[in-house]
């Protein structure tokens, strides 16, 4: 598998501070309370593509113990100097634990994989989590691949391909959600939020 899309890290870098400003809406922090729920109490949970911390931030503050990853060093600076958290900065193929996590949430994240790496970063997650694990995967829907206004590579896929995906790696999906939304750089998208477990 390939690294992170350097390009990609670098528009993250260059804007790390303006990304760490926008304000979580409601629904996107009523999907991250459902998704620490559905965790057991004191568990563990991996913020996979943490960016500047507020998901692995409300992890910790509900008493879970998490991992955060970001290929982004800006992003890693920005979430220890808002949260104080610790961020691992790697990218997707640093996922190696076996049975690690009770829970991973990949918000916004893999979207930004080559499609012909997802595959087998689904199976690492999987691998990753214990049995029951519950994985949250947030995508932009659509097909191929492609580069935004900002210039960040994008990997798109289908409702049925993300479902077949979930279900070729292991997963057993339990829920899916789908919203119109406004991406960073200013442009409309649709956008899937899926729940699933190991």
């Amino acid at each position: 598998m390939s690294g992170a899309d350097q390009t990609t890290v670098a528009v993250y870098d260059q804007r790390a501070a303006d990304y760490a400003d926008i304000a979580l809406t409601p629904d996107t922090r009523a999907r991250l309370d459902a998704f620490i729920a559905a965790l057991p109490a004191g568990g563990s949970a991996l913020d996979l593509g943490c960016g500047p911390g507020w998901a692995a931030a409300a992890m910790r503050d509900a008493g879970l113990t998490v991992a955060a990853l970001d290929a982004a060093p800006a992003m890693a600076e920005v979430a220890q100097a808002r949260y104080g958290l610790s961020v691992t900065v790697a990218t997707f193929d640093a996922v190696t634990q076996v049975a690690a996590y009770d829970g991973i949430w990949a918000h916004f994240s893999l979207l930004h994989a080559p499609r012909a790496d997802f595959p087998a970063h689904l199976a690492a997650l999987h691998r990753a989590l214990r049995p029951g694990g519950q994985l949250f995967l947030a995508m932009k829907l659509g097909t191929g691949e492609g580069r935004d206004r900002l210039d960040r590579f994008y990997s798109y896929f289908t409702a049925d391909e993300l479902r077949t995906h979930l279900r070729r790696a292991g997963f057993t999906l339990t829920g899916e959600q789908t919203e119109a939304i406004k991406g960073f750089d200013g442009t409309r998208a649709s956008a899937i939020y899926m729940r699933a477990h190991a």
